[in-house]
């Protein structure tokens, strides 16, 4: 019987390399999450975590998509959602602009590194206002129990500047760290995994903390247990059969000339994938829904009331634990995987590769008429995988209705989109990329004997 060739994963010179590299640096991301921001009060940060509700709030979400960072108000406590918020930003323009489209499309390569150039700039700016409106914020929970999170006055006047720009700066400087770190993994490690598995760490290192969360409450503890892992079972299930689903396109291959005979026509299929934004829009989603909340922030104590009052509103809406969150987070999940699909889609424009190639649909012109039959079955079959994802993103909201008051933050962790989604995509995306490489080194099943 032919063993896995997965057995010479560390044989490999390169991948154990590349492995290494990818370990290493997320240990540093980890370290790095435990450097405070100067000039918090880490006790009364203790204290807010210890409010009854604050794991429902928009504190803990925010708690749980950094990795546990914001317990801590550590450096790295905005992570790196300023950057994919800056991303979403560009990407949003590229349709918009004609230019930007004309770019993209006539030197592919060129203007990707345009791209990453502007959305490291673009992150400045936006790590900048994020870092504000989450001091605003969490000093509104900190004034609930007549505390303050900073040791100073926040505010860009007379001798509270300095501290405050020490602070800010200090949370900037986290988040761009953070990124370069997950550029440094891409380029030297797991390619082209570098933020999603900054990501996926900073989600599955709270995997201990909620876990105790759960079983602190001895008398539901073992049949939540058992509850949850049933849920976990079912979900990863259906994500995985969701992700693997294909639409296979019938595609005919013109026959090849070989000496004075001409060969058969080949048939073959274009396989279109169900989900082919994978966990994109999900991050996409969550870091658009928390940007209302953060700029909120920034406005929760000024003078004008209509200016308050609006703010709160919205604050409130968008916290993480209102049924209209849960309504628009659902929403812009959908939304978002479609739109994130067509992108992709557009770029790969399938109907002049199958047109070089001299390859036709059945029944279909080639060339635009290609496309544009292509794009209309991909955004058919997009509809269940959007919906899905759609679904699974809302279900901590739906199961917290059942569930005990203290286990709802282990709940919310190990069913919702921001953590069981993300590690399950990550960990599938991972295994590919590994098993890709594990090919390019000749170590395929097929070629290897025992």
């Amino acid at each position: 019987m032919k063993r896995s060739p997965w057995r010479y994963l560390w044989k490999s010179e390169d991948i154990r390399r590349k492995l290494l590299i990818t370990f290493l640096i997320l240990a540093i991301y980890r370290l790095a999450a435990h450097v405070p921001v100067p000039g918090v009060d880490r006790e009364v940060i203790r204290n807010i975590v210890q409010t009854p509700g604050a794991a429902g709030t928009l504190f803990g979400l925010l708690d749980l998509l950094s990795g546990g960072t914001i317990t801590n108000f550590s450096i790295l406590a905005m992570g790196v959602y300023p950057y994919i918020t800056a991303q979403i930003v560009l990407q949003l323009l590229v349709p918009i602009i004609p230019a930007l489209e004309r770019k993209l499309k006539e030197n592919p390569r060129e203007g990707q590194r345009w791209m990453e150039k502007w959305t490291i700039i673009l992150a400045v700016p936006m790590a900048f206002l994020s870092a504000i409106g989450q001091i605003n914020i969490f000093n509104q929970y900190a004034r609930n129990i007549g505390a303050s999170i900073l040791t100073y006055q926040f505010g860009f006047t007379g001798a509270n500047l300095l501290p405050t720009l020490t602070t800010l700066f200090s949370m900037m400087a986290g988040t761009m760290f953070g990124i370069w770190l997950g550029q440094l993994i891409s380029e030297y490690g797991i390619p082209n995994q570098g933020l999603s598995l900054i990501i996926f760490a900073g989600i599955v290192s709270r995997i201990p903390s909620n876990l105790i969360s759960l079983w602190s409450d001895r008398q539901n503890a073992w049949w939540m247990t058992l509850l949850i892992l049933v849920i976990l079972v079912l979900v990863i299930f259906a994500i995985v059969y969701v992700q693997q689903g294909r639409r296979n396109v019938p595609v005919l291959f013109p026959g090849r000339r070989v000496g004075n005979r001409m060969s058969m026509p080949v048939r073959s299929n274009l396989p279109l994938m169900v989900n082919m934004a994978g966990m994109i829009p999900l991050i996409f989603a969550q870091s658009i829904l928390l940007l209302p909340a953060l700029v909120a922030g920034l406005f929760l104590n000024v003078q004008t009331e209509w200016v308050r009052n609006l703010a709160t509103g919205i604050y409130h809406t968008f916290s993480g634990n209102s049924g209209w969150y849960a309504f628009f987070y659902f929403l812009m999940v959908v939304l978002f995987t479609f739109f994130y699909t067509d992108v992709l889609f557009t770029q790969q424009n399938y109907g002049d590769a199958l047109k070089r190639q001299g390859a036709q649909i059945p029944g279909v012109l080639r060339g635009e008429p290609t496309q544009k039959y292509l794009t209309r079955v991909q955004r058919r079959i997009t509809l269940p995988g959007a919906l899905f994802l759609g679904l699974v993103a809302v279900l901590p909201y739906i199961l917290n209705v059942f569930l005990p008051t203290s286990a709802r933050q282990a709940g919310l962790f190990l069913v919702s989109s921001a953590g069981l989604l993300i590690v399950v995509g990550v960990v599938r995306d991972t295994f590919t990329i590994i098993e890709t490489e594990l090919k390019l080194h000749g170590y395929e099943e097929r070629l290897i004997k025992g």
